[in-house]
């Protein structure tokens, strides 16, 4: 066992499977004891159950590591709540979270149903802001802490997954809230956008030529969590990792601005706007042809 993590107390959503798991293994590896919370649904958000975090807990005991199981759902507020109660009652104080847990209702926009949007929001951005919440009030007390959301390389957007790639967004900016509102009470915040294979990258439309293993962004995590990362004032940053690759994106800000000398008219705008200010492209709107080729053919591009 290492020692990144020796003496914290972590908790991990969706650490039943996948990238969750790996995760939670990695802090009880470095010495944290660990919360291992997931609801135990499928991908798709069906079929709870318990087993998977417990399984997960015998994992890690095995291992000479602490660990318990908390199954509760963690896009209610109670759920999310309970995450962090059994870290406190079980070892009276929690100094991370990782907020995993996800599922994916994949669906064109124009046919996108309002249980479909709402079970998406609700698991990944609802679900992290559920335990960011419980976890904050513990940490200010606490004077120290750090809280690290998933996010996606789809919060650019996506042409089937508009519910995914909006949480996705929506953590990215709950992740650089907390990083603000928090700083002053020793609270660090961050996203990592994992790249890894994983039930749910399996679906993905187009084949991969950067993507890594669970264990890799396992990785990142212990050292986000760590002293190390505190030290080095890591906060407020959204991280990709995939495989061998490790990279950071650009904060927001603007990209160009022009000022006009009167009030602006449609027409101003519509002469003034295109020649002076432009746009930024998308990236992944130039590849659209290229992607439903291959939905079509059921062939993978080249990401």
């Amino acid at each position: 066992m290492g020692n990144f993590l020796t003496g914290k107390v972590i908790a991990v959503t969706g650490a039943g499977r996948g990238i969750g798991r790996a995760v939670a293994l990695a802090c009880a590896a470095e010495g944290a004891r660990v919360v291992v919370n997931d609801h135990g649904v499928s991908v798709a958000g069906a079929e709870p159950t318990s087993e998977v975090a417990a399984a997960v807990v015998k994992e890690i005991a095995a291992a000479g590591g602490e660990a318990v199981a908390v199954a509760d759902d963690i896009s209610t507020m109670a759920g999310g709540q309970r995450v962090v109660d059994t870290a406190l009652a079980a070892y009276g104080r929690v100094d991370g979270v990782v907020c995993v847990a996800g599922i994916l209702r994949e669906r064109m926009l124009f046919n996108m149903s309002e249980e479909e949007w709402d079970a998406v929001v609700g698991t990944h951005l609802k679900g992290t802001f559920t335990v960011f919440r419980a976890a904050s009030a513990v940490m200010r007390a606490q004077g120290g802490g750090t809280l690290i959301g998933f996010t996606s390389g789809n919060h650019q957007g996506s042409v089937a997954q508009a519910n995914y790639s909006a949480a996705k967004g929506g953590i990215i900016s709950l992740v650089r809230s907390a990083a603000l509102g928090l700083h002053k009470y020793g609270v660090t915040a961050n996203a990592v956008a994992p790249v890894a294979r994983t039930r749910m990258s399996a679906g993905v439309p187009m084949e991969l030529k950067e993507i890594g293993e669970p264990e890799d962004v396992a990785a990142l995590v212990v050292y986000l969590l760590s002293d190390r990362a505190r030290a080095d004032k890591v906060t407020g940053q959204v991280y990709t990792i995939a495989g061998p690759k490790i990279a950071v994106w650009a904060q927001p800000r603007e990209l160009r601005a022009a000022y006009a000398e009167t009030p602006w008219t449609p027409e101003r705008i519509a002469e003034f706007l295109p020649g002076t200010v432009g746009t930024d492209p998308m990236p992944l709107l130039e590849r659209l042809e290229e992607m439903a080729r291959a939905a079509a053919s059921s062939a993978r591009p080249n990401a």
